[in-house]
């Protein structure tokens, strides 16, 4: 992606996140500059690759395969000095992007529409070799409420409703035509994007960066090393 695209997307979802008056922390808006004086006593920042992100899965083509994301709050499974053992997000698409199929190993989550038009999550159960089972009904839980749907139905969530990922259960999500972009929330058990996202096809997760303007905000795997 150009650094433009990324810079576009970021101030795109950050007048998301005004219109549904979602207070971010202070550190979503340091500067690529301010980040530079920063010291160790923002390392569980860098560790934990809290702050600004986007996806385009290493495909290239962001307005159909990818969206753009700030991870507010994670611990960290690596390094036993951080002991939170959850994490959240906010999350933002648009209509005509896709985040495709995948499941965690780990991880439990629920995904919230925080807010603008509806979301569309595609769910399947995982066969023990871990292929789509296109078989058998899905247990699904939207709000406390435990369904069970077909294989490959898509769940919709108005704004205010959730869903329950639980480990091993394959989804996908994309918006619903015509109803708008969504800001969705993340509540999850600690998160690591590296090591724990089974994606049915095999794509990357940080976009190469052609740097044709200066960043807005620094990427959650750009910020340097603490200022001595």
């Amino acid at each position: 992606m150009k650094r433009s695209e990324i810079n576009a997307a970021l101030k795109e979802m950050e007048q998301m996140v005004k219109e549904y008056r979602f207070a971010l922390p202070p550190f979503c808006d340091f500067t690529p500059e301010q980040w530079q004086e920063k010291g160790h006593d923002y390392d569980e920042i860098r560790d934990n690759m809290l702050g600004w992100d986007i996806t385009d899965y290493g495909m290239g083509n962001f307005d159909k395969m990818g969206f753009s994301l700030i991870t507010i709050r994670n611990g960290n499974l690596k390094m036993d000095k951080y002991t939170k053992t959850y994490a959240e997000k906010l999350l933002y698409i648009k209509e005509g992007q896709y985040s495709p199929m995948h499941f965690h190993w780990s991880k439990m989550e629920d995904i919230i529409n925080r807010g603008g038009g509806n979301v569309l999550i595609r769910v399947y159960n995982s066969t023990p070799d871990e292929e789509l089972d296109k078989e058998s009904e899905v247990h699904v839980h939207v709000d406390g409420r435990e369904m069970v749907v077909p294989a490959g139905s898509q769940v919709r969530l108005t704004p205010g409703e959730s869903i329950t990922i639980y480990p091993y259960l394959y989804h996908d999500f994309e918006v619903e035509p015509g109803s708008g972009p969504v800001l969705l929330g993340e509540v999850s058990q600690c998160n690591d994007d590296n090591t724990d996202n089974r994606f049915y096809e095999k794509l990357g997760r940080f976009p190469a960066i052609e740097e044709d303007e200066p960043p807005y905000r620094l990427l959650c795997n750009e910020y340097p090393a603490a200022k001595e």
